[in-house]
C-alpha cells in the first residue's frame, strides 16, 4: 500500500514524525478523518501522479500539534470534519491561502473560504429523523417546527455544544437573527425527551426504543446504520426527513482540507487538493461515507440516491463559521445541556 499511516489517540509520539520529510515526490497529511475514508483516495492519487502520501491520523489535537511544531512541522495538509474544526485551524494561524483555477471551478463559492484558507470536499446534511410508527409523513417539515409545543417531550439530540449542533444553531442565527433563533432554541429545549446525551446514532436508537419521536442527526449516519447488522433496526424505525424543502433547504456541513502555512511540499499538496476536488476522487470520497460530493454533477452513490433528491441550503459556510461563537453563547444562555 502506498499510504503510510500512523494512528494515535489523544497523544502523539514524536518518533511518528521521523519518517516525514520534504521530498519532491511526497506530501504529508495530518488527518482527523479515519484511515478507511482516506486511504483509497491517496492510493488513487499516488497511482495517478507518482506522489507518495504520508498520513498521520488522530481524533483530535492535530491543530495544537502543528502549532507546537511551528515552522519545522512536516505537515502539508490538514483534513478535517465540520466547518467549526476547519475554522479552528484558520483561527490558530496554521493555514495558508491557495489560489487555484481548478478549485474555483470544482467547488462552489459557498463551500470554500473566501480567502482560500479551506476547501470543502464532501457534504452532509443535518436531517430530522422521524419515527415511522408515531410521526405521519409530512407532519414535520422544518427545523422551525421542532420548537412547536406539539412535540413536547418527543425530541432527542446529542449535546447542544457538539460541533454539528453548533453549526445548525449558527445557521438559524444567520437566517432568523439572534433573538428569534434564541426563541426557537428555547422551544426546542422545552421539547426534549431527555437531557442531551450520546452521539447521533444514539438519538435514532432512542426513536426505536420509544424514548422520542424525532431526532437530529447527520444524513450519512442513515447509511452507516443500514450497513450495520446491529444498528439496521434503528435506521429502519425512522424516516429520513430533509428539512425546509419549501424554502431555504436543508442545513449542510462539510469535510474539508487546508494547506498548512509551513508546508514543505506545497506544490504537491496543492496537486492533492485539486485531485480530491475532481470527479474521480469526489465519487470515491462521498461513496465511502455516504456523503454528498461538493463538485456539481458528480454522481451520488447508489445508497444516497435511494434517499431521494433534496434542496440544500446554500448559506456560505464562511458566514456559518463566523457565527459559531454566537451560537455557543446562545446554547449556554438557554441552558440547553442542563
Amino acid at each position: 500500500m502506498s499510504v503510510k499511516k500512523t494512528v494515535f489517540g489523544a497523544a502523539f509520539a514524536a518518533t511518528a514524525l521521523a519518517g516525514f520529510s520534504a521530498q519532491a515526490q511526497e506530501v504529508n497529511v495530518y488527518s482527523l478523518r479515519q484511515p478507511f475514508l482516506v486511504e483509497p483516495l491517496f492510493d488513487a492519487f499516488t497511482e495517478e501522479t507518482g506522489i507518495k502520501v504520508n498520513v498521520i491520523f488522530a481524533e483530535n489535537g492535530l491543530v495544537e500539534r502543528i502549532k507546537q511544531e511551528g515552522a519545522n512541522s512536516p505537515a502539508d495538509l490538514l483534513l478535517s470534519v465540520d466547518i467549526g474544526r476547519i475554522q479552528d485551524a484558520v483561527d490558530a494561524g496554521v493555514t495558508a491561502p491557495v489560489q487555484s483555477d481548478v478549485l474555483s471551478a470544482n467547488i462552489p463559492t459557498h463551500l470554500r473560504d473566501d480567502n482560500g484558507q479551506w476547501f470543502g470536499l464532501t457534504q452532509r446534511g443535518r436531517a430530522i429523523y422521524a419515527s415511522k410508527e408515531r410521526v405521519a409523513p409530512g407532519e414535520i417539515t422544518s427545523y422551525e417546527e421542532l420548537a412547536d409545543p406539539k412535540w413536547k417531550g418527543k425530541i432527542c439530540t446529542r449535546s447542544g455544544t457538539h460541533v454539528y449542533n453548533v453549526a445548525l444553531v449558527a445557521s438559524m442565527i444567520a437566517h432568523h437573527g439572534y433573538e428569534d433563533a434564541k426563541i426557537w432554541l428555547e422551544g426546542l429545549k422545552a421539547n426534549l425527551a431527555q437531557k442531551p446525551q450520546g452521539n447521533d446514532r444514539g438519538q435514532v436508537k432512542a426513536i426505536m426504543e420509544g424514548v422520542c419521536d424525532l431526532a437530529l442527526a447527520n444524513t450519512y449516519y442513515y447509511g452507516a446504520m443500514l450497513a450495520n447488522e446491529e444498528q439496521r433496526a434503528w435506521a429502519e424505525s425512522a424516516n429520513l426527513v430533509f428539512p425546509n424543502q419549501a424554502d431555504r433547504g436543508m442545513s449542510m456541513n462539510i469535510s474539508g482540507v487546508s494547506l498548512i502555512a509551513s508546508a514543505p511540499n506545497k506544490d504537491n499538496a496543492v496537486k492533492l487538493i485539486e485531485f480530491l476536488s475532481d470527479d474521480k476522487a469526489q465519487h470515491i470520497y462521498a461513496d465511502l461515507n455516504n456523503e454528498y460530493p461538493v463538485k456539481p454533477g458528480v454522481e451520488w452513490s447508489d445508497t444516497v440516491k435511494a434517499w431521494g433528491e433534496f434542496k440544500a441550503d446554500d448559506l456560505s459556510l464562511t458566514q456559518l463559521a463566523a457565527l459559531r461563537s454566537d451560537a455557543i453563547r446562545m446554547i449556554d444562555e438557554v441552558g440547553y445541556n442542563e
